[in-house]
């Protein structure tokens, strides 16, 4: 485990046996189909992996030409790409939000600004971002903070000469999947980068996508190894690409419990959240979050501390959205170490 803070993540705190609201992954089985694409691929005898496939279905998903779809190595993979092929002059990173941008942007010595949204509602704030940017980094939703920006909004922040990149990694888990860029093909040097993981439970294949220009999408493969996206990979990505009912299930039973879960905690004391638009929702127990934390995790009950994120303290907490049973739990924990509110 590193201990630099933008390099921490949820996986490192779950454990087998626990009650795991720590790792923003969709707690369903995966359509029998795409195991069964996934038995295949494993099965299959061709020497090397073919990204053509899975390449043309995702640029068919969102009418794009192959040349403008990259797959990854799970989406991550994208911003150490960035970082190594772009070496922006003026790197900006809106905050709080996924670190890993961060994180492989200073890997490659480059200086990042940190734009900041409030406190009050994390709402994206288009003019704090300094015009002489040439990338700009945001999560929409946003994570940790839950937050849905309007497709418009993010489009305005696009300009010639600057890279503007789009993690949309929890997009489909929301009610409104309109609100990508992903087919924007007129905006200036944007980047949209997708994820299987969240969704369709693939954290341990590692298979995601970006979207941009075709010169960039060149420039993003020449910083790569070769055969960086296994077989399986490749299938699950083939897929997914072409999957467009279990997207809306997802959303409106993540909806569904997101709802739960807000209603369950309601009440307690000390406690407070904000409106969330995905799978997770942050909370702050004003001076007692490591408390929280840690006697939660003593009961067997994982949640994400989120001090790592740049801009949260120690009382930030990120849940994700489990079943009813598991909201309980969680509110019967939280309720024991904080209290309750009964007024």
């Amino acid at each position: 485990m590193t201990n630099d803070p933008l390099r921490f993540h949820g996986d490192q705190l779950a454990r087998p046996g626990t009650l795991d609201f720590a790792v923003n992954i969709w707690p369903t089985p995966r359509p029998p189909a795409l195991q069964e694409a996934l038995t295949a691929a494993l099965a299959a005898s061709q020497p090397y992996p073919d990204p053509e496939p899975a390449t043309r279905a995702i640029a068919d998903r969102h009418h794009r030409t192959s040349q403008e779809v990259l797959a990854l190595n799970g989406a991550c993979e994208a911003f150490w790409l960035l970082a190594r092929a772009l070496q922006p002059r003026h790197a900006v990173c809106i905050h709080p939000c996924f670190t890993e941008p961060d994180a492989a942007l200073r890997a490659s010595g480059i200086r990042v600004e940190k734009v900041m949204r409030p406190t009050s509602d994390w709402s994206l704030q288009r003019r704090a971002v300094p015009d002489t940017a040439d990338l700009v980094v945001l999560g929409n939703p946003n994570n940790p903070t839950g937050t849905l920006d309007r497709a418009e909004d993010i489009a305005q922040l696009a300009r010639p000469g600057r890279v503007l990149v789009v993690d949309e990694s929890f997009l489909e888990l929301t009610e409104h999947p309109d609100e990508t860029v992903a087919e924007r093909r007129d905006l200036p040097g944007l980047v949209v980068v997708r994820s299987t993981t969240k969704l369709w439970g693939l954290a341990g294949i590692r298979a995601g996508y970006c979207l941009a220009a075709p010169e960039l999408v060149t420039a993003l493969r020449g910083h790569r190894q070769p055969w960086s996206v296994n077989a399986m990979a490749l299938a699950a990505l083939r897929y997914c690409a072409g999957d467009l009912t279990t997207p809306p299930r997802v959303a409106a039973e993540v909806a569904a419990a997101r709802a739960d879960l807000v209603g369950q905690l309601t009440g307690i004391s000390g406690l407070h959240s904000w409106p969330a638009a995905a799978n997770f929702v942050l909370l702050r127990a004003v001076g007692r979050g490591r408390e929280v934390v840690d006697r939660l995790a003593a009961a067997g009950v994982i949640v994400r501390p989120a001090h790592s994120f740049p801009g949260l303290d120690e009382g930030h907490l990120r849940v994700a959205i489990r079943t009813a049973d598991d909201h309980a739990r969680l509110a019967d924990g939280l309720r024991t170490i904080l209290g309750q509110t009964y007024s």
